[in-house]
């Protein structure tokens, strides 16, 4: 786990050096194989999260924006270097944008795949349809920000629900002990924003549209990584996994 995306993006150099943009976007489920190459070694690793982002765009109809994309890149290679990370999954979730938008997006880290884009809620004194206000305390009924990693699942008063364990100390460290999840919500619809002008809010909970709750948790469970995002000052400036 610890080389994959090293490994994926040296496939990738490889793949640009002899196939234009139009050719790669006619590939169908690449096998990406090939060890760390001589070119890869003299590339930073921004230019590799770059040309990770940019074969993302080149197969997927939507995408974070980049800047989101090369923090979310910069925790995820972290966690997966500390062998925290057994599903090659990465769930990005954008705050800066409405909640009438399509703010989170579940990526494959190994096929370059969108597998999700879907509305998501926040927490209901986070903000109405924007998210402003941020919390790690029991009982706030805010969001968290940062970086966690997906644990378990569990059934109870929403239905099939995925604990997420936050890796931020202060930040979203009692996720756990808040019951901060991922569950499906009728409040999460997207028709929920055609009647109300805005999605409805959780208690501090990605929660997702009940039609595709299920299909993702059971997608993402099991260590995989979410960053949930959001150009929020004090977070930027604590974030261990954004100043490391």
């Amino acid at each position: 786990m610890q080389y994959r995306i090293l490994t994926v993006v040296g496939a990738l150099i490889f793949s640009f050096a002899f196939t234009n943009a139009a050719e790669i976007k006619k590939i169908e489920n690449p096998t990406i194989k090939i060890n760390k190459t001589e070119s890869d070694n003299k590339i930073t690793t921004e230019e590799k999260i770059d040309l990770l982002y940019k074969t993302f765009s080149s197969r997927n109809k939507t995408m974070p924006a980049i800047s989101v994309f090369e923090k979310a890149m910069n925790g995820y290679m972290k966690l997966e270097s500390e062998g925290k990370v057994a599903n090659p999954l990465l769930t990005v979730i954008d705050f800066n944008l409405s909640s009438t938008q399509k703010r989170m997006w579940i990526l494959n880290m190994d096929t370059q795949e969108v597998l999700f884009n879907s509305v998501v809620a926040h927490g209901k004194n986070t903000g109405l349809e924007f998210a402003k206000k941020f919390s790690n305390k029991v009982n706030s009924h805010q969001s968290s920000l940062g970086f966690y990693v997906t644990g378990e699942t569990y059934y109870g008063k929403n239905g099939l629900s995925l604990f997420i364990d936050g890796m931020e100390k202060g930040i979203n460290s009692n996720a756990r002990k808040r019951y901060v999840v991922i569950h499906g919500a009728d409040y999460a619809e997207p028709e929920f924003v055609k009647r109300y002008g805005r999605l409805g809010r959780s208690y501090g909970c990605p929660a997702v549209p009940n039609r595709i709750a299920k299909e993702l948790i059971n997608t993402i469970k099991g260590k995989s990584v979410v960053y949930i995002h959001k150009s929020d000052n004090e977070y930027l400036q604590q974030s261990e996994f954004l100043n490391s």
